[in-house]
């Protein structure tokens, strides 16, 4: 039987580096990404997986969080999406018209959710418009690559922690007590986590303590009897709006893993969807890596 797959070999199904020269200004837009990057606009195809779903994603603008959104929507599942500031407003909105053109209810809050009280907010505002909260994705970040201890500004040490890690901790404790049992909860740590890159120091610190936290929290949550799981997705290195605004040499991104190349957003949305959905429900403190063959043990 003929076989019409052009990219069987994994390696080859996406752009491979080097990428045109690049730069933006942080946290960076789709739509100046040489090349664009695939959230699954038109290659996700759902299954009714969180059919009746409820979610909340930090940082569903863009990137990992975006494909996340959509694969969660066409999955069945409305989705509140939490994005920073005004600079990200037109990814955001997107964002949400693919939701709702998957027929499913799209919320976007914005703010800070460095701030205490606004990840309080965003929990808020999830009940109030579905009622209950099945799904929280841990996945906004900062990062500013840096190439020496030096350089490290405490300011950027101080809003990397606070974003990537003090959020993390806002945005579950806000959200447990309207958890029932069977709702979950799914953290984006990182390679960085495993073999941290020398230029993102206090980025990976960042990852390591959300593995840690991670685990910790999973046997928390079930040992209290709350039947709230909690997992990890570890990504390697994926082509978001981050890498060409705080990365250098953007265009060899990539080339460093056994596939040659970053992966793309849409690749990794499915190990979301595996740990959200109710089939995965004897998986709690787990990591999945998507990596493109980056060892992460």
């Amino acid at each position: 039987m003929e076989n019409n797959n052009i990219n069987l070999n994994p390696s080859d199904k996406y752009p491979k580096p080097p990428f045109p020269k690049q730069e933006q200004a942080v946290p960076g837009q789709e739509k100046l990404m040489q090349p664009l990057a695939d959230h699954g606009e038109t290659s996700y195809k759902g299954h009714g997986r969180l059919k009746g779903k409820k979610a909340i994603i930090t940082g569903g603008d863009s990137g990992i969080g975006k494909a996340v959104a959509i694969a969660f929507a066409r999955e069945g599942a409305d989705v509140l999406i939490s994005y920073l500031d005004e600079a990200e407003d037109e990814d955001a909105e997107h964002t949400a018209e693919l939701v709702r053109a998957a027929g499913q209810k799209a919320v976007i809050v914005r703010g800070d959710i460095r701030e205490e009280a606004h990840c309080m907010s965003i929990i808020k505002h999830a009940v109030q418009e579905f009622g209950q909260i099945d799904i929280l994705v841990n996945n906004a970040a900062y990062q500013m690559a840096q190439q020496s201890l030096q350089e490290i500004p405490a300011e950027q040490w101080r809003r990397t922690f606070d974003t990537n890690i003090t959020a993390m901790f806002y945005m579950c404790k806000a959200a447990e007590p309207y958890m029932k049992p069977g709702s979950n909860i799914i953290n984006t740590t990182s390679i960085n986590a495993y073999n941290p890159n020398a230029s993102l120091l206090d980025y990976a610190a960042t990852k390591g303590a959300i593995q840690n936290f991670t685990a910790n929290l999973s046997q928390m949550l079930l040992e209290a009897g709350k039947g709230i799981r909690v997992n990890a997705v570890a990504p390697g290195p994926i082509w978001t709006p981050l890498i060409p605004s705080t990365m250098p040499e953007p265009e060899k991104f990539g080339e460093n893993t056994p596939m040659g190349r970053p992966g793309q957003p849409v690749e990794v949305a499915y190990a979301y969807v595996f740990l959200a959905a109710d089939e995965a429900s004897y998986i709690s403190g787990a990591t999945i890596p998507v990596t493109g063959g980056r060892i992460s043990i």
